[in-house]
């Protein structure tokens, strides 16, 4: 597992829960793999409890944890079913969100958007896959920001594990870097104000996988139900 800092103002669940997502998206904790709490712990260097209720709260809110009473947990493996469900809600949302950002982006937002962008082109350059998905999810983050639906993209956030998953294979396994020339697409659209190209770059943005799910479960047969 890696483990980053505990930020200020963090509860010990709140750290458990980010620790454990993380590492359950970027595939650090395996599709499949045996889950054991008190292990989780010691690694974190926090106590059982506020690890318990994080992955009671993964269970809960994604299924991306299966936890079997007196058997034990593992990590769900990668249901094609949840990851389309998760694209699905995705689609919906950030096509009507990014129509609003092209009304209400300013210039400040668009040179946010350039920036990260560029942040995205030399991270791929120097072969550093974790940093493009941190920058991916940052610039779509920053997109409902611009059109102030934060809470929107928090709701959307627990069932796109599923589909965040296969993101890390994507970037990763197939090395698919053309995510990028999308991004200078879609921020083109944007400055342009051009809702109709917005929204189908946007739509063939995060229909990518689907081309990729063959290799995918080719390489990893393990990792899919």
């Amino acid at each position: 597992m890696k483990i980053e800092e505990k930020k200020s103002g963090e509860t010990a669940r709140e750290f458990a829960y980010r620790t454990i997502r993380d590492n359950i998206i970027s595939l650090d904790l395996e599709p499949g793999a045996p889950f054991n709490d008190i292990e989780v712990s010691q690694q974190i260097g926090i106590s059982r409890t506020p690890v318990r209720e994080a992955v009671i709260q993964l269970s809960e809110e994604s299924r991306i944890i299966e936890i079997f009473p007196q058997r034990g947990m593992r990590i769900a493996l990668i249901d094609v079913e949840l990851v389309e469900e998760a694209r699905f809600l995705r689609l919906i949302v950030e096509k009507a969100a990014v129509e609003l950002v092209c009304d209400m982006a300013c210039e400040d937002d668009l040179k946010w958007l350039d920036e990260n962008i560029r942040l995205q082109e030399f991270y791929r350059q120097g072969g550093s896959p974790e940093k493009l998905l941190e920058l991916d999810n940052e610039m779509h983050r920053k997109l409902f920001s611009i059109c102030r639906k934060e809470l929107t993209y928090s709701m959307c956030q627990r069932l796109s594990i599923h589909y965040d998953r296969i993101r890390s294979l994507s970037v990763t396994t197939v090395k698919d870097h053309k995510i990028i020339g999308e991004h200078r697409e879609l921020l083109d659209a944007i400055r342009l104000k051009d809702k109709k190209r917005a929204v189908e770059t946007m739509d063939r943005h995060l229909n990518n996988w689907m081309l990729n799910e063959k290799l995918f479960r080719e390489q990893y047969p393990q990792y899919f139900k």
